[in-house]
């Protein structure tokens, strides 16, 4: 997908997203593992923390008093329609992968990302309690900690898949031996930078995700050689009305087709 960026200065964002996204996970940190308070929201399902709020307000403070002309779309912010109206906006998870930091566990990070036009174009994901950062801007490489990101595109061994155990047993018979399943990894926006640096070869995405889990590792891991795609092949379109996607598929380029054909046999049954 062509993304219209004529005049754009897409570095400049990026320094600004950075140098928020980094004071926001300061800002966590100084909760971490220190027993924060913790509300539920979705009906019980989901938890949210002082954290949570505490790094929403930083990253609200920093990045809409410099780019007031921008939408806004955050998880721990009310959502308006006021958004729909602009071509470019921040889309914000002040901590993806709150059960995780709550738990104590390191699996957690800040993700943002500009969304022009229905794309990202600009993302950057700081993990402060595992000291990597994530970041890329549209035509440009992706980088982990200051270094470029670039997805190996040769197979090498079983095909190692982050996906629930009941997808994997729902892979076709003569298929699943060539894949190896990857223990669950709490915060999609992290697992979908694992695609992107090779850590593992893909990961399947339930249901009901939200545009703030995704955009900023959808960048990275584009630039980085891989995509995130629905069960059709279709790269994913932001800043709609509704928020939440339907099952996804995130891999390196050359797996991708295998994975999505394998899929659609298994869906077929």
């Amino acid at each position: 997908m062509i993304v219209e960026t004529s005049g754009a200065d897409w570095r400049s964002d990026l320094n600004l997203v950075l140098n928020a996204s980094r004071e926001a996970g300061q800002e966590a940190l100084r909760h971490f593992r220190k027993d924060p308070e913790v509300w539920w929201k979705d009906g019980g399902r989901s938890p949210v923390s002082a954290a949570d709020y505490a790094a929403n307000d930083i990253l609200e403070r920093l990045l809409r008093s410099a780019r007031p002309d921008y939408g806004w779309l955050s998880e721990e912010t009310t959502d308006d329609d006021k958004r729909l109206s602009r071509d470019t906006l921040f889309v914000v998870d002040p901590i993806d992968g709150t059960r995780a930091f709550i738990n104590g566990k390191d699996t957690w990070c800040v993700s943002v990302a500009v969304v022009h036009k229905g794309r990202p174009v600009v993302a950057a994901l700081v993990a402060p309690a595992l000291g990597e950062e994530f970041t890329a801007f549209h035509d440009a490489s992706a980088e982990k900690n200051g270094g470029v990101l670039r997805i190996s595109q040769a197979a090498s061994g079983p095909i190692q898949l982050a996906a629930p155990e009941e997808v994997i047993a729902r892979l076709p018979s003569d298929f699943k031996p060539s894949v190896r399943r990857i223990p669950h990894v709490p915060s999609l926006a992290y697992r979908l930078a694992m695609v992107a640096d090779g850590r593992i070869d893909g990961t399947l995405v339930l249901p009901n995700s939200h545009d703030w889990d995704l955009a900023a590792a959808d960048l990275i891991l584009q630039q980085a050689g891989g995509q995130l795609v629905d069960l059709e092949g279709k790269p994913l379109i932001y800043n709609r009305a509704q928020v939440k996607h339907g099952a996804l598929c995130a891999a390196a380029n050359h797996i991708l087709p295998t994975l999505l054909m394998q899929l659609g046999r298994s869906a077929r049954g």
